[in-house]
């Protein structure tokens, strides 16, 4: 049972540690984007850049370093005898919420394009999406939505 703990605490960790990345791509409505009128603008792409989306963690990150301090603690805890082992599952529990913070931190990250549009009417706007689909230098693109629901879609 001893060596359960650990397995489990990591499932739950890689498995809650997940952030919900759909809602960055170009192909996905949110719910209030449903049966609501968007407005459509055409242009051309004038840059590409592919870039990372930071997404926000569900738990908001306690449960990468929570997580990673239960698995380091009982890690360290299996080292020395005594006060060294109490300073062992100190530090590790310190150094495993560290690394699973971070761990949490880069699985919810996104590829991404940064999409620079000249619209028709010859303003320029530049739109962050997941990258879901390809796109390319000077390609036709519609601008679908405005503000934060914008999105690129191939025209």
């Amino acid at each position: 049972m001893k060596r359960l703990v650990p397995i489990l605490a990591l499932g739950l960790l890689t498995l809650a540690g997940c952030a919900n990345t759909a809602p960055y791509g170009g192909n996905v409505y949110t719910g209030n984007q449903a049966k609501s009128a968007q407005r459509v603008t055409y242009g051309t792409i004038t840059a590409l850049r592919q870039v990372q989306i930071q997404a926000d963690s569900r738990a908001g990150g306690l449960l990468g370093s929570g997580g990673g301090a239960v698995i380091g603690g009982l890690l360290g805890n299996q080292v020395g005898g005594g006060s060294g082992r109490q300073l062992a599952t100190v530090a590790g529990a310190l150094g495993g919420a560290v690394a699973g913070s971070k761990i949490e931190e880069s699985t919810n990250r996104v590829t991404a394009w940064e999409i620079e549009v000249r619209q028709d009417n010859g303003q320029n706007v530049v739109i962050v999406q997941k990258a879901d689909q390809p796109f390319q230098v000077g390609q036709r693109v519609r601008i679908v939505g405005s503000g934060s629901t914008a999105s690129v879609v191939p025209y």
